[in-house]
């Protein structure tokens, strides 16, 4: 217990954790059995909103799954099952009860996975309380060159930034502003092996670097939780997934 009290005040005074081996190597190679077999199987039957891919319509540089947990029960229960640790955790860092929203699929392909924009995720949730958090695990070992996760300590205290356009599939809204001296100053990055788990709250400012390795890929899940007493605004959201959607296919993204 006092273990997870110390970890507790870290995420509140941070807005993130960092936890080597959350997932045994043993618990990590059946992850990515179940993502084989999800890609393979599931993946054909999912609309082009939920598969976006570095080049459009090319399945081998596979970028991002969505709501890979609304389609799998495997995936379902480890996300929101009873016995999830990614649940159980997420509830003791927000101290509240939580509900799963959302598990992703994240990928950098060698050699052309593109640089994720400095954000938060609470500018996509639409919560009112922003309280969420997202977790990222690694599914490989991922050093510098592959593109790792980087943060701003303590930034989610600092209220929304603003947001802007981008041209990153996938992260269609950006930080304007970012590279202010307490962005650079409180900046940390964090290479991984695989079963690392980062955990982050949805205030916290984060980017990843593009992946120029030129034969190792950048695979990891990402697991969205929000706080039981943030509310989602349904309209402003649903509105501005369409808008997203018709952009991505008028661009011919997806």
């Amino acid at each position: 217990m006092q273990a997870a009290q110390e970890l507790i005040e870290e995420f509140d005074r941070d807005g993130l954790v960092s936890l080597p081996a959350f997932l045994s190597n043993d618990e990590v190679a059946e992850v990515r059995q179940h993502l084989e077999r999800f890609i393979a199987e599931v993946v054909p039957t999912m609309p082009d909103t939920e598969v976006y891919c570095e080049v459009s319509g090319d399945r081998s540089t596979l970028k991002q799954l969505q709501k890979m947990g609304d389609r799998d029960p495997w995936f379902g229960e480890l996300i929101g099952g009873e016995n999830s640790k990614f649940a159980q955790l997420a509830e003791s860092l927000l101290g509240e009860a939580v509900r799963p929203v959302n598990l992703q699929y994240f990928n950098k392909p060698a050699g052309i996975g593109q640089p994720t924009p400095p954000h938060q995720d609470g500018f996509y949730f639409h919560l009112k309380p922003s309280n969420a958090i997202t977790m990222w695990l690694a599914l490989e070992d991922v050093a510098p060159e592959q593109g790792c996760v980087n943060y701003v300590r303590g930034s989610h205290r600092m209220g929304m930034r603003w947001h802007g356009r981008t041209e990153t599939l996938g992260f269609s809204q950006g930080i304007m502003d970012f590279g202010a001296p307490n962005d650079l100053e409180n900046a940390e990055s964090f290479p991984c092996q695989s079963g690392h788990l980062l955990a982050h709250h949805s205030m916290t400012v984060h980017w990843a670097d593009g992946n120029v390795s030129a034969d190792r890929s950048r695979q990891a899940l990402g697991l969205v939780y929000f706080a039981e007493s943030s509310e989602v605004n349904e309209q402003t959201i649903a509105a501005y997934q369409r808008q997203l959607d018709q952009e991505l296919r008028l661009a011919g993204k997806i």
